[in-house]
């Protein structure tokens, strides 16, 4: 079953006289249960894609549907239920609310909702017991390493069920340690709980952690590749593969 549909979808910015394509003709679908991983060099449209598809942009053209509806037509209090129902987003920089304990930070998204305290409670528990975080929970966002804020991040995305979670760069500020860390826990979150995975990435490592990886270039989908029953590594040296096709700055890249 499709959670996502990108049709046709195309995205330019400026005015007549210098017209940028940031997204030129894109379409593909994600399943329930995948992982998938966009991987592209700076400027490919990899971030102006997760930009439409979480509605911070809007497409010019095209449509995107999410469990079948058309997200490109939404406006006022239905896309803000979109956004809080529907979506767990998931950021490079964590956002966290400096003023509040993680706890805080992961219960808000619920409180939002008017979840009762009780469930509340034992949803976070649950959670946190799944992202190793239960020794933070009282903590507030200065008081942790950057990988257990990431996974604090994680559990606030995640904590409302959402149909689709999508990662932005998301190992980007983390140490090697703390990366593999939080992607295991991605892995557990997609195979255990099923939950649906779209992640921007420009790193080959943690794009090897999905089951598929969509490369993109110069705002078009330039090739595909799918894990299936493939380790890891192998999977790994296949994404580096593409990479080097993609050829232009390869620090971009990887």
């Amino acid at each position: 079953m499709n959670i996502l549909k990108i049709d046709k979808i195309e995205k330019y910015y400026g005015n007549k006289s210098s017209l940028t394509k940031a997204i030129d003709n894109i379409s593909f679908s994600v399943d329930k249960g995948e992982f998938v991983a966009i991987m592209g060099a700076s400027g490919s449209g990899k971030t102006t894609l997760l930009n439409s598809i979480s509605t911070i942009d809007k497409v010019t053209s095209g449509h995107i549907y999410v469990e079948g509806e058309d997200i490109t037509k939404l406006k006022g209090n239905e896309l803000n239920a979109f956004r809080r129902d529907k979506l767990g987003f998931i950021f490079q920089d964590f956002n966290l609310l400096d003023t509040l304990t993680a706890y805080e930070n992961i219960a808000l998204s619920l409180s939002i909702k008017n979840v009762n305290y009780k469930e509340i409670d034992e949803r976070i528990k649950k959670v946190a017991e799944e992202l190793s975080i239960k020794h933070v929970l009282k903590k507030y966002p200065y008081q942790m390493s950057g990988g257990e804020r990431q996974r604090v991040a994680a559990a606030r995305a995640i904590i409302t069920n959402p149909s689709i979670i999508l990662a932005d760069e998301p190992t980007g500020a983390l140490d090697s340690k703390s990366s593999k860390m939080l992607l295991e826990k991605f892995n557990y979150l997609n195979q255990e709980l099923d939950a649906t995975i779209l992640m921007v990435t420009h790193d080959a490592f943690t794009a090897s952690y999905a089951s598929r990886v969509i490369f993109i270039k110069d705002g078009k989908i330039f090739n595909e590749i799918i894990r299936g029953n493939d380790t890891r590594k192998a999977f790994f040296d296949k994404i580096i593969d593409v990479v080097t096709l993609l050829g232009g700055d390869l620090n971009d890249a990887l």
